[in-house]
């Protein structure tokens, strides 16, 4: 009887012991599995050659706003840049078109949003929909730095984005050009802020210290660009200036400075190709040259 009851519990422990082995094997695999797959992904991303430029544009535009522009930096650059674009549903689902052509190491992206409205509070919720666009486009490219290009609101967008999600040590952003950001909206007169402008200055050191900003403002009558006004563009410096480790204001005029001509004018064009894409790398001007 003390025999059978020995034997018994020697199985119960047995069985114990197997049990556990499962229960760790169940726990290591999957994490060992993770783990290499991470490592295989920071691998791929460390020595990624792509840096894609992605664009974000203002209320009331589609992610077609910037075809226009693509194609006159494809002809001015004598590239093949790709040319894909993302829309971000309300509900955060993400719609995407267009490929990455073969060895393009410099696509143009758009991301646009379903809910493409004014306001500081589309802003707030259209940078959280970045978010997810950017995320998706991080593990799906795996680049590990890009440049960006925002129109009007795009460019409030990006400056959202950039103080409250952008988290990532893995990914640098180089450069960002911001076109007609109206960052204290159609207020003219700097001494009365925005709560928006407020919100950008009182979180401006959370922004990427290593970034180049160019801040593009257009005039049609010296004062604005027949939609936003210069003063409130130029509001952007309080927010960037000392903060990143350059801030240069530009200030286009004649044709196509009007605010949604902006993206198609040529002095931009030309200041893109210049001083945003890899592909055709300039010495700075005197006139362009940011102070910090």
């Amino acid at each position: 009887m003390k025999i059978n009851l020995w034997q018994q519990r020697r199985r119960n422990s047995l069985w114990v012991l197997v049990l556990v082995a499962v229960f760790l094997a169940a726990l290591i695999f999957p994490a060992y599995q993770w783990t290499q797959a991470n490592v295989k992904s920071m691998a791929g991303r460390h020595d990624s050659r792509m840096s894609p430029v992605i664009l974000i544009p203002g209320s009331s535009a589609t992610q077609n706003r910037f075809d226009r522009l693509v194609t006159q930096l494809n002809k001015a650059d004598k590239q093949r840049h790709s040319l894909i674009k993302l829309t971000v549903k309300t509900d955060g689902t993400i719609k995407s078109t267009g490929t990455l052509r073969p060895r393009d190491n410099e696509p143009f992206i758009v991301v646009g949003f379903e809910n493409n409205k004014d306001g500081y509070g589309n802003i707030q919720k259209q940078a959280k929909w970045f978010s997810l666009a950017f995320k998706l486009l991080a593990r799906r490219y795996q680049f590990n730095n890009f440049k960006a290009i925002g129109h009007s609101n795009g460019g409030l967008v990006y400056t959202y984005f950039f103080e409250h999600y952008f988290t990532r040590d893995d990914i640098t952003v180089k450069k960002l050009m911001t076109i007609g950001s109206p960052y204290n909206f159609s207020e003219a007169n700097l001494s009365h802020k925005t709560q928006m402008l407020a919100d950008f200055i009182k979180y401006r050191d959370r922004l990427p210290k290593q970034l180049a900003v160019f801040s593009v403002a257009g005039t049609e009558n010296y004062d604005s660009d027949g939609l936003v006004p210069a003063r409130s563009v130029e509001a952007g410096k309080y927010v960037y200036q000392g903060q990143v480790k350059h801030y240069t204001e530009v200030t286009v005029t004649g044709d196509n400075a009007q605010h949604s001509d902006l993206p198609q004018n040529e002095q931009i064009v030309s200041l893109i190709q210049e001083y945003i894409l890899d592909s055709k790398k300039k010495t700075p001007t005197k006139a362009l040259m940011g102070a910090n």
